[in-house]
């Protein structure tokens, strides 16, 4: 018997003729049906009239939508999660992603594209690259020969020689075939002493140099070598040159060390001049321990670093300097006041040459906090 579609309407029928008394095996004759059929109608649309099973048939077909549509949205989902690891950032990194697609999930280019988020006609695009075989081999022969020339240069080589090329042309090919010039590392530096720096207990115990750059009223520049007992807060040297090499300092210590005696340590940053051959050299045969700051933490140097900003606030930036005489000048007259006459907040208001005469005068004074002393005194007001 020829296999019929029924309505809702006529499902409906022909439930209501059963529940009149009609025998079941009557009416899969007289409607061409199988029993089967009739009791799975009977199941289903059971007790419900025409508005019913029209709304259950529409419920029916909404939630096929929506389990059409979850199940895209899932493969979707693992299909950019099997993407996560691939480049897409040039078109033809995208045009692969989306054969992967095509390939490895059955998805079609249209949907392919729609995942991914690109256009159809950048997928299906085909090249008409011109062969470029001879100027690949030149521009590989010119980069062997000049190795530290990137693509630009290369670019204007080839113009020299005549030959009509565009620029991108010669950088597509240059990164093509991986001719990038590699960056040089940077210079050796000594390594040092990176334990972290203990706080002075004595003087002589550390020195701290810096450098301080400033310039004179003529526009020439001149740097500033400041050199700083931790403990006792004196200013060791002020030092005023247009340049500064590692054998200076070198020398400038050694006439330090010549009236004051040996440091035990030296702190500074990783300047050129300070980490040297010649300071390297300087520590060893002095056995003096030299201690290197962390590149980028100034911090770590602090005592040097706050005598800096008292110079640079209280002279420097005062001061207009008209030749080098006259800032060595300047910079010798703050000093001395600096040492005898300033008074000095960390040091319970004393001047750093009365408290390292009180160090000379007070052996037991070893070991305590600075500044603490039995002799009263009445502080003064900071200048």
């Amino acid at each position: 018997m020829k296999r019929k579609r029924f309505s809702e309407e006529q499902i409906i029928a022909i439930l209501r003729e059963h529940e009149a008394g009609v025998a079941t095996a009557d009416l899969c004759r007289k409607h061409g049906m199988s029993s089967a059929s009739f009791y799975a109608w009977k199941a289903k649309y059971g007790g419900m009239d025409v508005a019913d099973a029209q709304k259950l048939k529409g419920l029916e077909a909404e939630n096929a939508k929506l389990k059409r549509l979850l199940a895209d949205a899932m493969l979707d989902n693992a299909a950019l999660k099997d993407l996560l690891g691939k480049k897409m950032v040039t078109p033809a990194h995208r045009r692969e992603a989306v054969a992967h697609l095509e390939t490895a999930h059955e998805m079609s280019e249209r949907r392919a594209c729609r995942v991914i988020g690109v256009d159809r006609t950048s997928v299906r695009y085909q090249r008409t690259t011109p062969d470029d075989a001879d100027l690949r081999a030149r521009i590989k022969a010119l980069a062997h020969e000049r190795r530290r020339f990137g693509y630009r240069r290369l670019y204007i080589l080839l113009r020299r020689e005549g030959r009509l090329v565009n620029r991108k042309r010669v950088q597509r090919i240059y990164q093509e075939e991986r001719l990038m010039v590699r960056r040089r590392g940077g210079r050796k530096r000594a390594l040092g002493l990176r334990a972290p720096i203990a706080a002075p207990d004595r003087p002589n115990a550390c020195w701290s140099l810096d450098f301080v750059h400033d310039q004179m009223t003529d526009g020439r520049r001149f740097r500033v070598l400041a050199i700083v007992d931790n403990c006792t807060r004196e200013c060791l040297a002020l030092i005023a040159d247009t340049s500064i090499s590692g054998v200076r300092v070198a020398r400038e210590l050694d006439r330090i060390i010549a009236w004051r005696g040996r440091p035990a340590a030296v702190t500074s940053d990783n300047g050129t001049e300070l980490t040297s051959n010649a300071i390297l050299k300087w520590a060893d045969e002095r056995g003096v321990g030299w201690q290197y700051i962390q590149p980028g933490k100034p911090q770590q140097n602090a005592f040097s670093e706050s005598f800096n900003g008292r110079l640079r606030d209280e002279l420097l930036n005062e001061t207009l300097f008209r030749s080098l005489p006259h800032a060595r000048l300047a910079l010798a007259a703050w000093r001395d006041d600096y040492n005898h006459h300033r008074p000095h907040g960390k040091l319970d208001w004393l001047t750093p040459a009365a408290y390292a005469a009180r160090w000379a005068r007070n052996e037991e004074l070893e070991g305590r906090p600075l500044g603490a002393f039995d002799e009263d005194r009445t502080p003064v007001a900071a200048g």
